[in-house]
């Protein structure tokens, strides 16, 4: 049995509680957050068994667990890496590694002297769909991949407690804090690192008569944000958060000189009018056959009602586990990888702010 320690017990962290559920020879064995509601509510939906703590220093000093799974707001992060990254227990931490450039850079040079490993949870790689057309790319379908678009149109970010993801300087701003997936989708897709980021974007619609003390919201909520990368591609977001209606939530694209090739992956059956799962697709368009073939992606329901994600949170904890019971290898979403997603995300908050395009350097 893998026993998980979960530090921060809120929604993501109750998401990842269902999906280890759903794993053989794996269980939540203690979890931690200082709110007690969380907390509660946390351990109700773990069973009951897992001990709870309101100090996630006091569940690892305790040594329950074989492997750390941090959950915890964006801000929180950083302290919580510097201080288990020097032990040997695996981790996986959720995105983004960090809210800043500088503490993503540190982080990650830390990691590469340890021997257990920090893996970054980019669960979006692990989309059915998505993943579907990663493997469509490798096998050549499209081509030298040319161009990488992303479209997400969604619904506005949630509440959470103390309300922390209304404000930059907790989450990184949005597009670190939603996007980092997207950059690490782009440059794991196009196998080449970004060297230039360009973006337009603000806060237009939500979250603009909401006050929190004497302060106001500071997130983008739509933006479009191109990536220029070292191989010659570009990549596209479009991403808009005040889109409930949509059908598709993400709509992933990789067009090269042979084809263009399509994920389309539908939102949470909760926030659908109807309640229900939607099934994703996958499409190919042949430029030489003039043809495009649609097919459909499932996933199995009980999968698919363990989160928000269609099904990526728990296909990457079947990857993270793999690793883990192992005992070697590296993880597939390093720190690195994480640390690059942060880079691309800062900058596209500094395009956007600023109306200025900004040149990226290599991580140290």
């Amino acid at each position: 049995m893998i026993r998980y320690g979960l530090i921060g017990a809120g929604m993501m962290g109750q998401e990842h509680i269902r999906n280890i559920a759903l794993l053989p020879e794996a269980e939540v064995a203690a979890l931690a957050d200082p709110d007690a509601a969380m907390r509660a509510a946390s351990l109700e939906l773990q069973g009951g068994t897992a001990r709870a703590f309101s100090d996630w220093r006091e569940m690892v000093s305790a040594d329950l667990c074989d492997v750390y799974l941090i959950a915890s707001p964006n801000d929180a992060h950083y302290e919580a890496l510097l201080e288990l990254l020097p032990g040997n227990k695996p981790i996986l931490c959720e995105k983004p590694i960090c809210t800043t450039v500088a503490h993503a850079r540190e982080v990650a040079a830390l990691a590469a002297t340890r021997a257990a490993p920090l893996w970054i949870a980019m669960e979006y790689r692990y989309m059915p769909p998505i993943a579907r057309l990663i493997e469509e790319v490798r096998h050549n379908t499209a081509g030298r991949p040319v161009m990488m678009a992303i479209r997400e149109h969604r619904f506005p970010f949630l509440e959470k407690v103390g309300d922390w993801n209304r404000f930059s300087e907790r989450t990184g701003g949005t597009l670190v804090e939603k996007c980092c997936h997207f950059w690490d989708l782009m440059r794991h897709v196009l196998q080449s690192d970004p060297v230039r980021v360009l973006a337009s974007g603000a806060m237009d619609v939500n979250h603009l008569e909401e006050r929190y003390g004497n302060r106001a919201p500071d997130i983008i909520d739509n933006a479009f944000v191109i990536v220029d990368f070292a191989s010659g591609a570009r990549g596209m977001l479009d991403l808009c958060m005040f889109a409930e209606g949509s059908y598709w939530q993400e709509e992933v694209s990789v067009t090269g000189p042979k084809a263009r090739i399509e994920a389309r992956v539908p939102g949470p059956a909760r926030f659908s009018r109807d309640g229900r799962e939607r099934t994703a697709e996958i499409a190919i368009a042949d430029r030489a056959e003039r043809t495009e073939t649609a097919e459909e992606v499932p996933v199995d329901e009980t999968v698919l009602r363990a989160g928000d994600h269609h099904g990526a949170t728990f296909f990457q904890h079947q990857r993270f586990l793999e690793l883990v019971r192992s005992g070697t290898g590296r993880p597939e979403v390093t720190a690195e990888d994480g640390l690059w997603s942060v880079i691309v995300g800062a900058a596209a908050e500094e395009a956007a702010r600023t109306g200025r395009a900004v040149e990226l350097d290599r991580p140290a």
